[in-house]
């Protein structure tokens, strides 16, 4: 065999291996899909046909981290569950609360944003100044969210008729279909200055909450969980995080406050 023949061939081998090994680079490249409602201003919203808020920020800086594409999925909030155990998505960013029915059945992150359950009213509202006013109140919260279940633990919550929604409950708040509305604070914060509706604060947060990205409690779903965990405290400890906070909310919302700043816990029943 000649010495063309021979580097030819030689060539042609190298070729085909690095072509086998960029196929396999590529098809081991993640695809992270991250459900969200696209309804929970400003954590994730529409405008202009185009997904914004703090939870995209959020992922996206995840993504620059750990080389995943991230896909985001919108669908109804109370169907993102539903899908993260049927494996059509990986994890939810809609500012999901741990609490212990979900910790038993999820892999969370560490939180990533701290917050407390707020009650909202229609402004001039002179009657429900807190949680205990609601007794005798229509409260509207988001169907399949953790507010519908503090109310439930509270020793009178047989007393308050809870109306769950899809979306828009501020709407109905402001147009006097509800007395109330229960969400974050920060969130209800943020609806009560950007958005042009009859709304005030009812009292302080009666709740404090710790939100985290949950995956399934599976060898797969633990190990993306322990991956974007990684990510997480990078983004901690380089800033990332609390400039993305400054940007939606002008405060830093994903430290832990101290003890002392923190909202009372919700009243078990």
């Amino acid at each position: 065999m000649s010495l063309t023949s021979t580097l030819t061939r030689t060539l042609a081998i190298t070729a085909l291996g690095l072509g086998t090994l960029f196929t396999g680079a590529l098809a081991q490249a993640d695809t992270l899909k991250v459900g969200m409602s696209g309804k929970y201003y400003p954590f994730t919203f529409v405008d202009h046909n185009q997904l914004k808020g703090f939870e995209v920020d959020v992922m996206k800086a995840i993504g620059e981290q750990t080389g995943d594409d991230i896909k985001f999925v919108t669908a109804s909030f109370s169907g993102l569950a539903g899908m993260l155990d049927s494996g059509r998505i990986d994890t939810i960013a809609n500012q999901i609360t741990i609490t212990p029915e979900r910790k038993a059945k999820y892999a969370f992150t560490q939180p990533y944003v701290y917050d407390g359950a707020q009650v909202v009213v229609r402004k001039g509202n002179d009657e429900i100044h807190g949680v205990k006013d609601l007794k005798g109140k229509t409260v509207a919260v988001n169907l399949g969210s953790n507010y519908e279940q503090l109310l439930n633990e509270l020793p009178y919550a047989d007393q308050i008729n809870i109306k769950t929604y899809d979306s828009n409950i501020e709407q109905d708040v402001a147009l006097g279909r509800a007395d109330a509305f229960v969400m974050d604070r920060v969130s209800a914060t943020q609806v009560i200055k950007d958005k042009p509706l009859p709304l005030q604060l009812a009292g302080q947060p009666f709740s404090k909450i710790e939100n985290a990205l949950p995956f399934r409690d599976d060898e797969q779903g633990r190990a993306l969980r322990d991956r974007v965990n990684q990510a997480l405290t990078t983004l901690r400890e380089n800033g990332t995080l609390s400039r993305i906070s400054e940007k939606w909310f002008g405060s830093d919302i994903t430290s832990a406050p101290e003890e002392s700043e923190q909202p009372a816990t919700a009243s078990q029943s």
